[in-house]
């Protein structure tokens, strides 16, 4: 038996000690910031919809056209988002992001108080926030795999999704029970805390690499078309993208009128409302936290699949529930049906997310990520314009049965792709490069040799200037 050297025991227990999420520090501060801007986008979630159509008595069309500002900025600034995710530090555009958002969402009980509040001003908030929510969302999303080792990337995933359940159903609750006693607009102005105080969490994050071209960095479309045509030519990456985009034109036709739908056709209060989205919280906890043991054991492309199938069954229930029927009874059937579709959906969506990010170069990451939002965003803001249209013509429950009903397509696309063979996670060459040289006390130590990539890693900023 050959005895073992103190530097391979060494490496042995390094190796062990990097198997927990625990030694992250900068994975840590992250989902903690993160997840207090989850409660406050709960709170406004729950809050805005009683805004607009008890205070304000909004128009579906209004609804529509509010729907419409929040994601027309994502369509618009998706792409360039993604170069500016790959060019400069993501924690300073997540706490510069949170900080604008403060006071964007503190001037609707401004508004409020000084009896100018009215659908344009939600409008215009609407607008603000979306640009900066996709500013964010390029940052956020594109620095978990800089902040926790290949390895452990897909527990990392499920593990923020879990966080943003748990945070998600304390916002919903805890903001149903605000606007009860507080009101509506009054809410706002703890989710406008919220992103103060997940801009303090975000300065805590370590400082990690910035990705520079060791050249002159290409201009802003060529980088643009360099990280949409990694998408197009990928066997993974194309039929994913190409899925959540039907997936997002469906389920946004469904969704539009969702809580509109509730509090007037249905006839539910605000309560039950947020008893609902309660539900789907819940539902996403527990999707988040069977993600990684079900994609272990299934497979990826089983979870895909029977996760995005079971999203228009479970629509069912609020297509088939009469007119006026805020009952108790159906208030359990819809949030249980609420929680069973978040639960696989969410399942599916860490599973879809790791996945990409996976399969994708670091040096471009954030612009691949963005590729697949500004495709989302374009089927979202498409479906909202649909949904519109569709309740003009024949009414709000016409919108639905038409979105669960194109929910079937995604599905039949996936059925069809490699994805669904897919038995275990890829592994690339790049990632096991990355997985090499990775500190987990500090975040991803600066890479060099990765032979596919043209860029280089910078210096991280100094202490002094984080």
């Amino acid at each position: 038996m050959t005895a073992s050297t103190p530097a391979s025991a060494g490496h042995a227990q390094q190796q062990n000690r990097r198997l927990s999420l625990r030694d992250h520090r900068g994975f840590r501060v992250y989902w903690l910031g993160e997840a207090t801007s989850r409660v406050g986008s709960s709170l406004y979630a729950v809050a805005l919809p009683v805004i607009a159509a008890v205070e304000l008595d909004a128009t579906p069309g209004q609804v529509s056209t509010l729907a419409s500002a929040v994601l027309a900025p994502v369509f618009v600034l998706a792409l360039p988002a993604g170069v500016l995710g790959d060019r400069y530090s993501k924690r300073d555009l997540m706490m510069g992001t949170d900080l604008l958002a403060a006071a964007v969402v503190a001037t609707v009980p401004v508004c409020w108080a000084t009896g100018m509040l009215s659908m344009p001003v939600l409008y215009v908030v609407g607008l603000l926030l979306g640009t900066l929510a996709v500013l964010h969302q390029a940052a956020a999303i594109a620095i978990v795999p800089e902040l926790v080792e290949p390895a452990l990337l897909h527990r990392a995933n499920s593990r923020v999704m879990a966080v943003f359940a748990m945070a998600g159903s304390a916002g919903t609750f805890g903001g149903t029970a605000a606007v009860s006693l507080l009101g509506a607009t009054r809410c706002l102005l703890l989710d406008s805390a919220s992103y103060l105080v997940s801009a303090w969490w975000a300065s805590q994050i370590p400082p990690t690499p910035v990705r520079r071209p060791n050249g002159p960095p290409p201009r802003l479309l060529g980088a643009i078309r360099e990280g949409v045509a990694h998408v197009m030519r990928d066997r993974i990456q194309r039929p994913l993208v190409l899925m959540t985009t039907l997936h997002a034109y469906a389920e946004g036709i469904a969704v539009t009128y969702f809580a509109y739908y509730l509090l007037t056709e249905l006839g539910f209060s605000g309560t039950g409302l947020g008893l609902v989205m309660g539900a789907v919280g819940t539902g996403t906890l527990v999707g988040a936290l069977a993600a990684t043991r079900l994609e272990r054991r299934a497979g990826p492309g089983t979870v895909l699949l029977v996760g995005f199938a079971a999203y228009p069954l479970c629509g069912l229930p609020l297509v088939l529930a009469p007119s006026g029927s805020g009952s108790t009874l159906w208030l359990i059937i819809l949030a249980a049906a609420s929680a069973l579709q978040a639960t696989a959906a969410t399942a599916a969506g860490s599973t879809q997310r790791t996945l990409r990010q996976r399969t994708r170069p670091p040096d471009i990451q954030s612009r691949v990520q963005q590729t697949s939002v500004w495709l989302v965003a374009g089927a979202r803001l498409l479906a909202a314009l649909s949904a519109g249209a569709i309740a003009h013509a024949a009414g709000l429950r016409a919108a639905l049965v038409t979105g669960i009903t194109l929910l079937i397509a995604p599905v039949v696309l996936l059925w069809a792709s490699p994805v669904r063979r897919l038995a275990s996670m890829p592994t690339t060459t790049w990632l096991a490069q990355e997985a090499t040289v990775f500190d987990s006390t500090a975040g991803p130590a600066a890479v060099s040799g990765l032979t596919a990539s043209p860029y280089r890693p910078a210096e991280p900023p100094s202490k002094e200037n984080s």
